[in-house]
């Protein structure tokens, strides 16, 4: 049976005593019933996992004794960054959390021309705060040691400046991710809110070095299109070989 993991925000090291929070708490008592003297393994977004043993265990407290690492992740082979234009509640944690799972190292929420949802500044940082326990959440059930970097919401254009180049998905474009060249290092990708990217926008990405490319005959939902394009790159180019 795999061990479970949990994420801390605490730093690790090997002697060292951790605090659990109580969400961790409550899934070491009440889910994995784990007792006072057996070990799990914890893991804090470095990159290792660590072998602790539980010292005590309360619903709402409980602490760790840090005994040794464990694993080390390996290095992905392309560095991919995903700029998604923010969609609805469910679909955009859909979209997170199956990117997470299939080594997206970089997210960035885009406000694009139609994004149905507008974030104010005390609703973006709840959302942030939501979207980043959907990254932690996904790294712990998928094996990864390595926290991939949330970014705050940017607009397209400000996202566009700093990334020059990369891929846009585009139902209608001429080219498909065969086509083309493999990338070297690192990679962006662009993905539009529900209804795609508006016309100007895209033409905007273009001007910006990013080429338009399709995934099949089908219109794929905001939610499907980053597993479908990112499960394609990790065969093509990725760790997926």
């Amino acid at each position: 049976m795999r061990a479970s993991r949990i994420f801390t925000d605490q730093q690790l090291l090997p002697g060292s005593q951790v605090t659990l929070d109580k969400s961790a708490c409550r899934y070491i008592s009440q889910v994995l019933r784990l007792r006072v003297g057996q070990t799990l393994v914890l893991f804090d977004g470095s990159g290792c996992d660590y072998e602790a043993e539980l010292i005590t265990s309360k619903r709402g407290s409980s602490t760790a004794k840090v005994i040794r690492e464990m694993s080390r992740e390996q290095p992905p082979q392309l560095d991919l960054h995903l700029g998604i234009g923010i969609s609805r509640g469910e679909r955009m944690d859909f979209a997170i959390q199956k990117s997470v799972e299939l080594g997206i190292n970089t997210i960035t929420p885009l406000l694009t021309q139609r994004s149905m949802v507008q974030l104010k500044a005390d609703r973006r940082d709840k959302r942030l705060a939501h979207w980043l326990g959907v990254i932690r959440s996904a790294c712990e059930q998928s094996g990864r040691s390595l926290l991939p970097q949330l970014n705050p919401p940017a607009s397209l254009s400000d996202w566009l400046a700093v990334h020059p180049g990369g891929l846009m998905l585009y139902h209608k474009a001429s080219e498909t991710l065969a086509t083309r060249p493999a990338p070297e290092g690192e990679l962006n990708l662009l993905i539009g809110p529900e209804g795609g990217l508006h016309e100007p926008e895209r033409l905007q990405a273009v001007a910006c070095g990013f080429t338009g490319v399709r995934l099949g005959p089908r219109v794929l939902r905001t939610e499907t299109a980053p597993i479908a394009a990112l499960a394609a790159i990790q065969v093509l180019w990725g760790d997926f070989r």
